[in-house]
């Protein structure tokens, strides 16, 4: 299996997942894109608002979320949060919604602060 492949199988993973867990009707690749998409855009808003470019990210981060929550057809954005820190991942599902989606026996990715990554890149550097 060369990279590429492996690449792919990784998504369709995680999409498979997402999909199981939030009952969804939707290609996980094109899901996976999807969500992919809006964490470039977040991670490039939380880039802006460390250097200065953006003094209030609050309100273009709420609408990202929001799309987040319409793709994954969550009623309950508070499982869902904006990391404004841009050294890491910018949407992320909050630690305990993560430990409740491992308890059903999913597994999902998450960082080293137990946090689960929405949109993960699985391209090697």
């Amino acid at each position: 299996m060369n990279k590429k492949e492996k690449m792919y199988e990784q998504i369709k993973k995680h999409g498979d997942t997402l999909k199981a867990i939030f009952k969804l009707d939707i290609d996980s690749v094109k899901l996976c894109k999807q969500l992919f998409r809006l964490e470039n855009k977040a991670h490039q808003l939380a880039e802006d608002g460390c250097n200065g470019v953006i003094y209030d990210t609050e309100p273009q981060a709420e609408e990202i979320l929001k799309k987040v929550g319409v793709i994954l057809n969550i009623t309950d954005v508070d499982q869902i949060f904006f990391n404004g820190d841009p050294r890491g991942y910018a949407l992320k599902f909050t630690s305990e919604f993560s430990k409740k989606i491992e308890e059903k026996g999913h597994s999902i990715h998450r960082d080293w602060g137990g946090y689960g990554i929405i949109a993960p890149n699985f391209r090697e550097n």
